[in-house]
């Protein structure tokens, strides 16, 4: 996403804007296709069933945290958010351990993950600071 500004010389600047709502929804995603992939075997329906729900409420909540009545209900949704990222990245993990021929797919969600995670802890570590 960008919006464009123009500067004190009336020159257009791009400026890009990076969506949470976007990203987080493209991540569910990106996780829905991997998991529609994989063999359906015993192990791997549990595995796909738990990163399925981890992955699309990473997004769910943040809606819900962006929406929220209180500053409080919105740390707490983000808090959410940031626990379904961590526990994404878990299934990915055991995801990898059980069909490493989809390592490729996998790694890079799982980066995003951890990245989805750490951005989720530095808005909750600004709670501290209201």
């Amino acid at each position: 996403m960008t919006n464009e500004i123009k500067n004190s010389n009336n020159q257009t600047l791009v400026k890009h804007k990076y969506d949470l709502e976007e990203r987080t929804l493209r991540f569910a995603k990106e996780c829905i296709d991997l998991c529609k992939s994989v063999s359906n075997d015993t192990i791997n329906q549990e595995l796909v069933c738990q990163l399925v729900r981890a992955s699309a409420s990473i997004g769910a909540n943040y809606r819900e945290a962006n929406e929220a009545s209180t500053k409080r209900d919105f740390y707490h949704r983000i808090g959410i958010s940031r626990k379904e990222a961590k526990e994404a990245k878990y299934w990915l993990e055991l995801l990898s351990h059980s069909n490493r021929k989809y390592d490729e797919k996998i790694s890079p969600l799982s980066d995003e993950a951890l990245q989805l995670s750490r951005i989720f802890s530095s808005i909750s570590r600004n709670q501290a600071s209201i």
